[in-house]
Protein backbone atom coordinates (compact mmCIF):
# COMPACT_ATOMS: atom_id res chain seq x y z
CA UNK A 1 0.00 0.00 0.00
CA UNK A 2 2.93 2.62 0.86
CA UNK A 3 4.68 1.58 -2.02
CA UNK A 4 2.13 2.33 -4.07
CA UNK A 5 1.06 5.83 -2.70
CA UNK A 6 5.29 6.56 -3.29
CA UNK A 7 5.25 5.57 -6.72
CA UNK A 8 1.68 7.86 -7.35
CA UNK A 9 3.52 10.94 -5.62
CA UNK A 10 6.73 10.32 -7.08
CA UNK A 11 4.63 9.93 -10.75
CA UNK A 12 3.30 13.63 -10.67
CA UNK A 13 6.52 14.80 -8.22
CA UNK A 14 8.15 16.92 -11.51
CA UNK A 15 4.87 19.09 -11.30
CA UNK A 16 5.88 20.32 -8.12
CA UNK A 17 9.26 20.58 -8.54
CA UNK A 18 9.01 22.60 -11.79
CA UNK A 19 7.25 24.99 -9.30
CA UNK A 20 9.62 24.79 -6.25
CA UNK A 21 13.00 23.93 -7.61
CA UNK A 22 14.97 24.34 -4.57
CA UNK A 23 12.34 22.84 -2.11
CA UNK A 24 12.61 18.78 -1.74
CA UNK A 25 10.54 18.31 0.70
CA UNK A 26 7.99 16.26 -1.22
CA UNK A 27 10.40 14.19 -2.65
CA UNK A 28 12.15 13.76 1.44
CA UNK A 29 8.61 12.60 1.88
CA UNK A 30 8.69 9.90 -0.72
CA UNK A 31 12.13 8.95 0.29
CA UNK A 32 11.07 8.30 3.52
CA UNK A 33 8.29 6.54 2.81
CA UNK A 34 10.03 4.19 0.79
CA UNK A 35 12.53 4.14 4.17
CA UNK A 36 9.46 3.20 6.09
CA UNK A 37 8.68 0.42 3.97
CA UNK A 38 12.34 -0.92 4.28
CA UNK A 39 11.87 -0.86 7.84
CA UNK A 40 14.92 1.71 7.45
CA UNK A 41 13.26 4.52 9.71
CA UNK A 42 10.62 4.68 12.02
CA UNK A 43 7.16 6.04 11.84
CA UNK A 44 7.44 9.04 13.66
CA UNK A 45 10.65 10.23 11.08
CA UNK A 46 8.25 8.98 8.36
CA UNK A 47 5.50 11.29 9.94
CA UNK A 48 7.56 14.17 9.79
CA UNK A 49 8.58 14.20 6.47
CA UNK A 50 4.89 14.00 6.11
CA UNK A 51 4.68 17.27 7.73
CA UNK A 52 7.10 18.78 5.97
CA UNK A 53 5.49 18.27 2.62
CA UNK A 54 2.65 19.14 3.82
CA UNK A 55 4.39 22.64 4.32
CA UNK A 56 5.50 22.52 1.00
CA UNK A 57 1.55 22.23 -0.37
CA UNK A 58 0.82 24.72 1.82
CA UNK A 59 3.46 26.78 0.02
CA UNK A 60 1.93 26.57 -3.62
CA UNK A 61 -1.49 26.86 -3.23
CA UNK A 62 -1.29 29.86 -5.99
CA UNK A 63 -0.46 26.09 -8.62
CA UNK A 64 -3.03 23.39 -7.60
CA UNK A 65 -1.17 20.83 -10.05
CA UNK A 66 2.45 21.56 -7.50
CA UNK A 67 0.12 21.91 -4.40
CA UNK A 68 -1.75 18.43 -5.44
CA UNK A 69 1.72 16.61 -6.17
CA UNK A 70 3.16 18.10 -2.69
CA UNK A 71 -0.39 16.60 -1.02
CA UNK A 72 0.69 13.38 -3.05
CA UNK A 73 4.14 13.05 -1.27
CA UNK A 74 2.60 14.28 2.36
CA UNK A 75 -0.31 11.30 2.10
CA UNK A 76 2.55 8.75 0.92
CA UNK A 77 4.42 9.22 4.00
CA UNK A 78 1.71 9.63 5.91
CA UNK A 79 0.64 6.04 5.17
CA UNK A 80 3.07 4.67 7.96
CA UNK A 81 0.63 6.01 10.35
CA UNK A 82 -2.37 5.44 9.05
CA UNK A 83 -2.79 3.43 6.09
CA UNK A 84 -5.55 4.90 4.53
CA UNK A 85 -3.48 7.92 3.48
CA UNK A 86 -2.54 5.34 0.72
CA UNK A 87 -5.79 6.22 -1.20
CA UNK A 88 -5.51 10.09 -0.61
CA UNK A 89 -2.50 10.16 -1.88
CA UNK A 90 -3.59 8.48 -4.89
CA UNK A 91 -6.18 10.78 -5.37
CA UNK A 92 -3.77 13.90 -4.97
CA UNK A 93 -1.48 12.62 -7.72
CA UNK A 94 -4.36 12.13 -9.62
CA UNK A 95 -5.77 15.77 -9.05
CA UNK A 96 -2.31 17.11 -10.33
CA UNK A 97 -2.71 15.61 -13.15
CA UNK A 98 -6.38 17.30 -13.80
Amino acid sequence: MAVRAADCAEAVLPLFERECPGDDRPRKAIEATRAWVRGEIGVGEARAAALAAHAAARAVRNCPPACAAARAAEHAAATAHVASHARAAALYADRALG
